[in-house]
């Protein structure tokens, strides 16, 4: 079973904490998330450059040769199943742009696909 598997037997229909801190099951959903993410970066030859922890949700970018793509959960409490069906990608111009290119959205089980298409040729 790969970390994607994992991640989605684990969490797939999980209900998160809610609170003025995130909750340790939220923390070790994101831990995850993030060790997965590297792993499909990694795949498509990318590098994970930057990883931004929020509250409930988090966004991250991605770098390959000199393009940079921007990454996006929602909250996993108000959007229960976004983290694996409804996830943001865009085209981005540095590790700082948060308003990038078009919105694409992608699940789970394509970000791999999405992303590099996203990156294209450096």
């Amino acid at each position: 079973m790969n970390k994607m598997e994992r991640l989605v037997r684990d969490f797939g229909t999980h209900e998160f904490s809610s609170g003025s801190t995130a909750g340790k099951d939220y923390r070790s959903f994101q831990t995850k998330y993030k060790n997965m993410l590297k792993e499909i970066i990694g795949q498509i030859g990318g590098e994970l450059i930057k990883f931004n922890k929020n509250h409930y949700c988090f966004s991250a970018f991605v770098k390959r040769g000199s393009r940079y793509a921007y990454f996006s959960v929602s909250d996993v409490r108000f959007f229960p199943n976004a983290w694996k069906r409804n996830i943001l990608v865009r085209t981005a111009k540095n590790e700082k742009d948060f308003s990038g290119g078009s919105n694409n959205y992608t699940s789970l089980e394509q970000l791999g696909g999405k992303l590099n298409k996203i990156l294209g040729r450096s």
